[in-house]
């Protein structure tokens, strides 16, 4: 099924985020924004949800520490216990450094790999560049018509209203997101 696109192309930042806000308001299907650098405040202006990494980062943290505790216990104490100088063999604040370094070692792993799951990242995926300026000194707004009703006409107007530099439709057989 092929989609149709209008895609916006904006010199600043300010542009774009106002161009944003016009097409949220005219409820029209904003398919990817693409900026050469980070836009503070896009996520809102978009009406992103917040995040779950963190509570990801939180779970793998929580599983790491409490496996890695549930290990040094059982070797010490169970598996191969040792007396050194008649220290106890479950001693908790001897476990702590370790314990702490494979808490920060799950987390920061898992929340990598899920972020690249849920950015649909992987080894040897061969990037959808819209337009290669946007890695340099442009930003892009991609809209997609979702009903009959859709006016390419007063989109790409709106759109040259709000600082658009270049508005090109697009026919695509597949879409981005």
């Amino acid at each position: 099924m092929s989609h149709f696109q209008l895609l916006g192309i904006f010199d600043d930042a300010s542009s774009l985020v106002s161009a944003i806000k016009a097409a949220r308001e005219r409820r029209l299907h904003i398919v990817a924004v693409y900026t050469p650098c980070a836009v503070h405040g896009l996520d809102h202006v978009l009406g992103l949800k917040r995040s779950r990494l963190s509570l990801v980062c939180l779970i793998a943290g929580a599983l790491g520490a409490v496996l890695k505790l549930w290990f040094e216990i059982w070797t010490a104490a169970i598996d191969w216990p040792v007396n050194v100088g008649g220290k106890p063999w479950n001693s908790l604040p001897a476990f702590v450094p370790i314990t702490f370094e494979v808490m920060v070692l799950f987390a920061g792993l898992s929340t990598v790999g899920a972020f690249l799951l849920a950015s649909r990242l992987w080894p040897g995926k061969r990037p959808k560049l819209i337009d290669p300026r946007v890695t340099n000194d442009r930003f892009a707004l991609l809209i997609e018509e979702t009903d009959a009703a859709f006016d390419a006409g007063g989109v790409g107007s709106m759109l040259k209203r709000h600082g658009a530099v270049e508005v090109t439709e697009r026919l695509t057989e597949e879409a981005l997101a």
